[in-house]
């Protein structure tokens, strides 16, 4: 079985994920749905023997000591895929995310038009968030490509693996591969100052010292944009405080007051038409307030001030579902499913209640 085919199939049916599974045929997933294929079931020796083609001698045997293996692959006229190469009760196995050839722009990911704002910002820390498959690396390309169209600045890229490839424009670009061109994000982040940056990309915030890291770049004039697996603001900054040793929360929380810029919170929802998916957003911009109530650790509170932030492009999830669910982009069902409240959901979007639910 040829993968590079499987891959171009994969791009073909408009999927994101190509899943190689021992004694399954390849799946793929399209639109967050997973569909089997109807090719012949793969033995852990076949995806194995198509792994270390891909991987090379270097990386299979990195892969055979770790157990683990990031990396990425380039199908030619195709695009790029993030690789994940894992062990499954012993067998190997593999999971190929496609990444596009073509950055999209903000607007062209319908993304609110206040990240063109926040990627401009001249220093500060920006979050963007969500859960794995929400479209965090193709936002934080996104807000990169916007940069490098207006600004004439150094950027620097630390990934696991390299994804959406840069061409420079007005900025210089260098994007580095932890295993590649670097041992680790936080190896990499203690390197980074030398090489002269003003806006560093860490790929994930994986662990404290990454962290520790990221927060002294923002806070030495850097403009530092990350991601973590959260569900919203205020989590986001409790979820980073509380991996620090509690005699130095206080001061974690001091830092991120001054140095954090936004948080973006996203998911990925189903469009009406059956098109394709849309992305849904919490956004949250520091204002005074905010940073007094993550300095007095009142991070509760956070959701009302985004709610009554419109002003200065702030909105929670809730208010973004029911902006897409009245202009018909995503269903009531879908909006419903990912609204934090979904009866207030349901009351403010008149949405009225099935012949089940009201029984």
């Amino acid at each position: 079985m040829d993968l590079d085919t499987l891959l171009v199939l994969l791009v073909q049916v408009k999927g994101s994920d190509l899943h190689l599974c021992p004694g399954e045929p390849p799946i793929m997933r399209v639109q967050r749905v997973i569909r089997r294929t109807r090719f012949d079931e793969m033995t852990a020796a076949e995806i194995g023997h198509l792994v270390r083609r891909v991987a090379g001698e270097e990386r299979w045997s990195r892969f055979q000591r770790d157990l683990e293996l990031d990396m990425a692959y380039v199908v030619l006229g195709t695009g790029r895929f993030r690789v994940n190469v894992y062990v499954d009760r012993g067998r190997v196995a593999a999971c190929f995310h496609y990444i596009p050839q073509m950055i999209q722009t903000i607007d062209e990911l319908g993304l609110p038009p206040v990240l063109k704002q926040i990627a401009l910002a001249p220093r500060g820390i920006v979050l963007v968030t969500g859960p794995t498959g929400s479209g965090k690396s193709t936002t934080l390309a996104a807000m990169i490509g916007h940069i490098n169209e207006h600004r004439p600045v150094h950027i620097v890229t630390i990934e696991d693996p390299v994804e959406f490839i840069h061409e420079p424009r007005m900025a210089a670009i260098n994007q580095r591969e932890i295993g590649v061109d670097t041992h680790s994000f936080a190896e990499a982040l203690r390197h980074v100052m030398r090489q002269n940056p003003d806006v560093i990309l860490v790929g994930e915030m994986r662990d404290l010292e990454t962290i520790q890291l990221a927060i002294t770049a923002g806070e030495t004039g850097h403009l530092v944009f990350s991601t973590l697996h959260t569900l919203d603001a205020a989590q986001t900054i409790d979820r980073v405080v509380d991996i620090f040793e509690p005699e130095r929360q206080e001061q974690v929380r001091a830092q991120l007051s001054i140095t954090l810029q936004a948080v973006i919170c996203q998911d990925l929802v189903a469009k009406a038409d059956g098109t394709g998916l849309t992305v849904a957003c919490e956004i949250m911009v520091m204002t005074p307030g905010i940073r007094n109530l993550i300095r007095e650790r009142k991070t509760h509170q956070i959701h009302s001030l985004i709610q009554d932030g419109g002003d200065v492009g702030m909105q929670t999830l809730d208010q973004h579902l029911l902006t897409l669910y009245q202009s018909g982009v995503i269903a009531a069902e879908d909006a419903l499913a990912r609204a934090s409240d979904p009866q207030e959901f349901r009351f403010r979007a008149k949405i009225p209640l099935t012949g089940q639910e009201a029984a």
